[in-house]
């Protein structure tokens, strides 16, 4: 008996206030916002076998990877491709319409085959039409050519138009002739960019108070080992693959342990993400590599090997579907855990197999959900490229198969793959620890803590009850 309690620490010093007014046993329903029940000291060192020596991996790994000294793309100063451009801020002084022919610009409508002649055979009001343009007057606000300004002509059938006023993004070429250094690269977004941030983190910090506070703080955290370790190594030339494994088990780390605390039951969300992941990139690797994609498949992709053509960008595509998946895990292992946890403190003589079956018919309608998320998210990011298959001629097989979209399909399915076993490793886990920490009554044992007391306290509560048993039927007794 000692030996049992000295293995399971009482639980109820945590909950005087119960006992004093009599309610019982707690049972701690937290799901991640309180505080979690403590496991024995054996299953904490069990616990922190494991997952110490990988915390160890993880930053060594992050001291051997971390780049140092200048990256190449800033030593060799601007490509002046793509993004890697100087830019500074602009303003639209005013717009106002031009006929197309006096600037020298032609519009460039799509048209079907036939339709340019048909216009210029004299189409009643085509011509006329399609030949107004607008002339933007653009001028620096920043850089050395504050105050300047210069036209910017736009189409027709463009699919930006300016308004006076306006607040833009423009691009520099210093070795461009004068009057072609500056044009339009963007409309300057920070404003609403901004206010949306601060919306997200009130309604965040509003609804989860201290937990959402933590929550912000861990998304900053993964957004610094993101800019400042894992993009940053992949330029330098490490291997993709192990820079996203590296910084996404950082991410993982510091993300789950900040937002859920330093508890046994996030640890086993850790270990179910852990193994999910190894799971995810084992199978990435093999697909991506049977399949032959190159993941060079857009122009962003193409941008970046041209300039770098040191980055092995079939490892970048394994990179971003092993992180793509991590966020997602996360919420997949944190609730399974959470649901395991809650399920045997609601019934502590349940048994490891009811537990687990209960536990996991919880994880099917998880799944069936962030499954179906997960397939929207990427259907929703893929868009417009959907659009231009289903007017394509090619049956669907061919377009299911093209490189494009087989990219996509192996990103979503190796993902689901791993969140959908995500659910039994972490359900099983989480059993595991849980039951072996706690002896069910119906086992002969009784709940930690409520050994010396447990019968006494039993005998006491049902004694209190008879007692008010008793004074009720004498007292209706002298009432007849």
């Amino acid at each position: 008996m000692t030996a049992i309690q000295q293995d399971h620490p009482p639980e109820q010093p945590h909950h005087p206030s119960d006992h004093a007014q009599g309610h019982g046993p707690p049972h701690g329903h937290s799901h991640g916002h309180g505080p979690a029940a403590p496991v024995s000291t054996r299953l904490r060192k069990i616990i922190a076998a494991v997952l110490i020596p990988f915390a160890v991996a993880v930053v060594a790994g992050l001291i051997a990877l971390w780049p140092g000294g200048t990256p190449d793309h800033k030593a060799h100063g601007r490509s002046g491709l793509g993004f890697d451009q100087e830019t500074v801020a602009g303003r639209v002084v005013k717009v106002e319409e031009v006929n197309c022919a006096d600037v020298n610009a032609q519009p460039q409508a799509p048209t079907e085959p036939g339709q340019d002649s048909a216009a210029q055979n004299g189409a009643p009001g085509q011509s006329a039409k399609k030949s107004v343009c607008e002339k933007a007057t653009i001028e620096v606000t920043s850089g050395k050519d504050k105050g300047r300004t210069f036209p910017e002509i736009v189409q027709p059938n463009a699919s930006r138009h300016f308004s006076a006023g306006q607040e833009l993004k423009l691009a520099y070429a210093p070795k461009a002739p004068k009057e072609l250094q500056y044009s339009v690269s963007d409309v300057d977004r920070s404003m609403p960019m901004a206010l949306l941030a601060g919306l997200f983190a009130l309604a965040v910090v509003a609804v989860g108070r201290l937990r959402g506070v933590f929550a912000l703080v861990a998304l900053a955290i993964s957004f610094g080992v993101l800019t400042l370790f894992i993009l940053p190594a992949i330029l330098q030339g490490s291997n993709p693959l192990v820079v996203a494994v590296v910084g996404g088990s950082a991410i993982m780390l510091l993300a789950l342990y900040m937002c859920h605390g330093l508890t046994a039951r996030t640890s086993v969300a850790v270990l179910g993400t852990l193994v999910s992941l190894l799971l995810i990139g084992v199978l990435g690797s093999l697909f991506i590599g049977w399949a032959s994609l190159t993941g060079n498949t857009d122009d962003q992709t193409g941008l970046v090997h041209g300039l770098y053509p040191n980055i092995e960008i079939k490892g970048l595509l394994l990179a971003g579907v092993i992180i793509g998946s991590l966020g997602v895990l996360d919420d997949v292992t944190v609730t399974q855990t959470s649901a395991v946890w809650e399920l045997r403190d609601a019934d502590p003589t349940v048994s490891r197999r009811r537990l687990y079956g209960a536990a996991m018919r919880i994880g099917r309608d998880h799944i069936a959900s962030v499954v179906n998320t997960l397939v929207l998210a990427y259907a929703g990011a893929s868009l417009p490229l959907l659009l231009l298959f289903s007017i394509a001629d090619s049956g669907v097989g061919a377009v299911a198969t093209s490189e494009i979209v087989a990219e996509e399909i192996v990103r979503t399915l190796v993902g689901s793959i791993g969140l959908v076993a995500s659910v039994p490793v972490t359900t099983a886990l989480a059993v595991l620890v849980v039951s072996a920490d706690r002896t069910p009554v119906a086992d002969g044992g009784a709940r930690p803590g409520a050994d010396a007391g447990g019968a006494g306290g039993a005998q006491g509560v049902q004694g209190a009850r008879s007692g008010r048993g008793g004074r009720g039927r004498r007292r209706r007794a002298k009432t007849r």
